[in-house]
């Protein structure tokens, strides 16, 4: 083969780019991967691994609080942003010298360069200009976030420049509803910022479970977040007390940084999709088919560019699944169902499967199960906490449809839960299973009686 010539060109270097790379190399392809920025991609560098650090961060006052109700003598200590920025750094950095040493060993070639589609079967590397000819090429770059087209945005910051971030706001409005929004919220707060969350709808988290919904943002309210809803930004003005966000209902919003998560994009943008034939649907998002191959063949794409579900282990798995078809001899299509998902809030929730309103409209009857209850630690801590569990039943063959948890553990929880939605886990199995004592998951499998029946 020559020497500009490989089995599997990569572009991008994130989670779906890296396992797709690294599983073709132990087929035995020749692979290259290029990578732009920092190997790790959008959840290692500015995603789901410095959030996830933040979060932890965020809940230590909290559990300040909660030590005195069991006899600490606690003097809440000083918070220190720069070190948390640093230490979160020092992480990330560690972690993207694992995930480029693991592609070195697995013999994939790493090219620190934008790499564009050259023809559909060749790739451009911009740094140097030169041509590599692919007999596979797997497009895996990702999402960005979605900025609005106001006047003042260049004042405005997104979830990556919030993580580094030289001073820790002290006033901070975030626009948004979804995950990223609330997430970024429950840091801030928890951290001690001021924070309002401004969103077009009337609650949080759209598509989630309504009881996890409601829940959530009584918890928010208690621990003084503030929210405005249905009402967008208009524009935004920089004045020497920081920053002012003015609505399109007329309320003025005053900050020193004003955060907006309003969504995300494919990062599509000029690869040379076009040139190469590629389709791509009215957002960006490149098409493809239960194999994640493109309409031309030897192409393929995963991952939040292709805007199916944009989670770190679904592009993880697809980038698996086209190793293993191309180069594996096996077919595998990823099943889409029941993938068990966690908002790192605080408390936070953890789900998989239908929400409440999705079981009833697909189904005759469902049986709700569904508790309400304060935590054991809450009740020494004297903190004002409520954990909320719901399983969704489908009364004729006793199959769990869905399982939501609002509270401490939520998405550990959601895991596992994971497992037996997968194997079509029955709520007879979950009677018959002996409860854990004393725990908040021992809930689980304890709700006898329905809470309420729903019929189509």
């Amino acid at each position: 083969m020559p020497t500009n010539s490989v089995d599997l060109f990569v572009i991008g270097g994130g989670s779906g780019g890296v396992r797709a790379a690294r599983i073709a190399a132990g087929y035995g392809a020749k692979v290259m991967l290029a990578e732009e920025f920092r190997m790790g991609g959008t959840c290692v560098i500015r995603g789901c691994v410095p959030k996830k650090l933040y979060v932890y961060a965020s809940r230590f006052a909290h559990e300040f609080g909660a030590a005195r109700g069991f006899g600490f003598d606690v003097t809440e200590p000083g918070f220190n942003w720069q070190a948390l920025v640093a230490a979160k750094e020092k992480e990330i950095t560690r972690l993207e010298e694992i995930y480029a040493l693991t592609q070195s060993n697995a013999g994939v070639k790493v090219i620190k360069s934008r790499a564009v589609l050259h023809s559909a079967n060749a790739v451009r590397l911009l740094d140097t200009g030169k041509i590599i000819e692919a007999k596979y090429i797997l497009v895996a770059t990702g999402g960005k976030p979605n900025m609005p087209d106001i006047s003042g945005i260049e004042h405005a910051i997104t979830s990556n420049e919030a993580f580094d971030l030289p001073e820790f706001p002290k006033r901070i409005v975030i626009a948004g509803g979804g995950y990223i929004a609330v997430e970024f919220a429950g840091i801030f707060a928890g951290l001690g910022a001021d924070v309002t969350l401004i969103y077009r709808g009337g609650n949080i988290l759209r598509g989630f479970d309504e009881g996890m919904r409601k829940g959530l943002l009584l918890s928010y309210e208690k621990r003084g977040i503030k929210f405005v809803f249905d009402d967008v930004f208009s524009h935004i003005e920089k004045t020497a007390d920081g920053l002012v966000g003015y609505t399109k209902k007329g309320v003025a919003l005053q900050a020193d940084q004003i955060m907006f998560a309003i969504g995300r994009s494919p990062n599509s943008h000029c690869l040379g999709l076009e040139e190469a034939g590629v389709n791509t649907d009215k957002n960006g998002a490149i098409i493809v088919n239960d194999y994640s191959s493109t309409n031309i063949p030897n192409i393929y794409a995963v991952g939040d560019v292709t805007n199916r579900v944009a989670l770190t282990p679904v592009a993880i798995r697809e980038g698996h699944a086209v190793a293993d078809n191309i180069f594996g001899g096996k077919t595998v299509k990823i099943d889409y169902s029941n993938i068990p998902t966690a908002v790192f809030s605080s408390p936070e929730i953890g789900t998989v499967g239908l929400t409440e309103q999705q079981a009833c409209e697909l189904f005759e009857q469902v049986d709700v199960y569904k508790t309400t209850f304060r935590p054991m630690k809450a009740t020494v801590s004297g903190q004002d906490e409520l954990v909320i569990m719901k399983l969704l039943v489908d009364a004729k063959t006793d199959i769990v449809l869905g399982a939501h948890i609002l509270g401490d553990g939520a998405g550990e929880m959601a895991q596992l839960l994971g497992v037996i939605l997968k194997m079509g886990g029955k709520k007879s199995d979950f009677d018959a299973t002996m409860a854990l004592h004393p725990s908040s998951a021992e809930e689980l499998v304890t709700m006898r009686v329905p809470f309420a029946k729903f019929f189509k």
